[in-house]
């Protein structure tokens, strides 16, 4: 009997350990969990009723020179509705009226959505609907599209600049993903609550993360209404003479940074201005003509004969005059100006491959302008055999091995318009912190003397007769706004597997104190003159209009 109470006091008694230690260790878990991980359970409860929806871009601002935004400008009222309500056909009715869509369009959109879904607003919401909520969402791109090339764009998923500035200045640029978004926590029955609007940029004042480029947004805005104006494809620069900056710079076909995927054509996708190399054509003589002037190879008073064809070897290239028997006597400046490929082919008989092309180095063809983008080309200039030979007459009129592009035209441009000063062009202008204080000035090279001012003092001269007299004429006047000066170039070129002509212009403006070059290529146009003269006119005048 003894021994049997004794049995059940220590059943009880281990029992009661069992149950201490039970309750020791649920209540040393509740505290686990509400004191020292409570904070943890809390945030990830409020994880999965949170929904974030983005209504501002995650990277900084980039900036015309000016301060004007580039991106981040342009903003959209939308909804973000709660994709459970649309369950109920008088809102779902209310949403498709004041989105403008149909039941196919809201359908769709719903099936590839997750609990939120994000709708632009069309129509004024006349009252308040349960479960939607009305924002206002800055846009990363301008619906104007401007500068699109230069800008580049982000692969969104990751924040990572693909092309462009947005590719070049990504550490700059990047910033948290989680600014700029509205967060939507859902009650039991997976409703809507409220939104809470986190804050757009919390660093501290003076943080660096913009861009400011030297580019004029109203240049270009100009630039690329005379391009649409005339549905050419191409390129135009527009450059600052006295400082080198770029103050516009656009390329035809434009791109949608926000649908970039869907372009079928991947050479839309560059930027004609700096990846793509062209005959320069007639530009080219400007550089013979130069090298015949540098190497005593010329009499500017002498007088050459155009029969409407030269003969070089065994090859015979033609003159735009053959149809009328030639130019017959002409002068050098009239073989400018008129652009006569007979007397320019008797120039580099006398000069040689060799000579022209040192000649075209030291105008910077065949090098990168180098203005801080990637992918820039150097195109390409004859050399070893290409220069001997008859290859001589295709050098002479800037065909044959001879590519550039628009940037470096506009380099040579500058060089002629400076009396021989080649300047540091350049599209950067600095870092900008959020309180609009410039922190790092982009770096420039010093300006340097490459030609002497007697030699452009004679070509700045029949650059003006181009205008006056010559293949522009016509096409290119400006006289009651200072007058232009430049030089026209047709290029036969394979483009997309046909033979095709290319029209270029470049020149500057005003004629005699020069303030802007301009370069225009036209891709599958006529005559330099007939295609590109007239978009070149175009935007001097309106930067004339605009008080620039």
């Amino acid at each position: 009997m003894e021994n049997d109470r004794e049995l059940r006091n220590k059943k009880l008694l281990k029992c009661s350990y069992i149950t201490i230690i039970i309750f020791t260790c649920l209540i040393g878990a509740l505290f686990y969990r509400q004191v020292i991980k409570g904070k943890y359970y809390k945030q990830e409860a409020i994880k999965q009723r949170t929904t974030s929806i983005r209504v501002y871009p995650p990277r900084g601002t980039i900036l015309d020179r000016n301060s004007i935004p580039l991106t981040n400008r342009d903003r959209e009222e939308v909804l973000f509705v709660s994709k459970n309500i649309l369950n109920n056909s008088e809102i779902k009715n209310n949403i498709k009226e004041i989105c403008n869509l149909n039941d196919k369009e809201l359908d769709d959109i719903i099936n590839h959505s997750d609990r939120v879904i994000e709708l632009p607003i069309v129509k004024d919401i006349k009252k308040e609907i349960e479960g939607v909520i009305k924002s206002e969402k800055t846009l990363r791109y301008s619906k104007e599209k401007l500068l699109s090339h230069v800008i580049g764009y982000v692969k969104e998923s990751e924040n990572i600049g693909v092309s462009g500035v947005e590719k070049i200045y990504d550490n700059i640029l990047k910033m948290d993903d989680k600014y700029g978004t509205i967060n939507f926590q859902f009650d039991g029955k997976n409703r809507p609550l409220k939104g809470v609007a986190t804050p757009v940029l919390k660093e501290e004042i003076g943080y660096t993360n913009s861009i400011m480029l030297t580019i004029d947004y109203h240049i270009q805005k100009i630039v690329e209404k005379a391009l649409d104006k005339y549905k050419s494809n191409g390129a135009v620069i527009v450059t600052d003479t006295q400082s080198g900056d770029i103050l516009a710079m656009a390329s035809r076909p434009n791109i949608d940074p926000e649908n970039i995927n869907i372009k079928s054509d991947k050479l839309d996708n560059y930027n004609k201005a700096i990846h793509v190399g062209y005959p320069p054509a007639s530009l080219f003589k400007t550089v013979v003509l130069l090298s015949a002037l540098e190497n005593n190879e010329i009499i500017l008073d002498e007088s050459f004969y155009c029969k409407g064809y030269e003969e070089i070897g065994n090859v015979k290239i033609n003159c735009h005059s053959i149809k009328d028997g030639g130019h017959e006597k002409l002068k050098i400046n009239e073989a400018f100006y008129d652009s006569c490929n007979s007397v320019f082919i008797q120039l580099g008989k006398r000069l040689g491959g060799k000579n022209i092309i040192k000649t075209a180095k030291k105008l910077g063809f065949g090098s990168n302008v180098d203005i801080e983008l990637a992918g820039e080309i150097k195109g390409s200039l004859p050399q070893g055999d290409e220069l001997l030979g008859p290859s001589v007459g295709n050098i002479s009129i800037g065909q044959g091995k001879i590519l550039v592009t628009p940037l470096q035209i506009t380099n040579m441009m500058m060089i002629i318009a400076n009396d021989g000063i080649e300047k540091d062009i350049s599209i950067f202008k600095g870092f900008v912190t959020n309180n609009g204080s410039i922190v790092k000035k982009g770096r420039r090279e010093e300006p340097k003397k490459v030609v002497s001012k007697l030699y452009t003092d004679i070509i700045k001269d029949y650059m003006k007769e181009v205008v006056t007299k010559g293949t522009a004429k016509g096409y290119v006047s400006l006289e009651g706004i200072g007058g232009a000066a430049g030089k026209t170039g047709t290029a036969q070129a394979m483009f997309n597997g046909k033979e095709v002509k290319h029209g270029w212009f470049s020149g500057f403006y005003p004629k005699d104190n020069p303030k802007y070059v301009i370069t225009v290529l036209v891709e599958e146009g006529n005559s330099g003159g007939r295609s590109a003269g007239p978009i070149f006119n175009d935007i001097a005048e309106e930067i004339y209009t605009i008080g620039k």
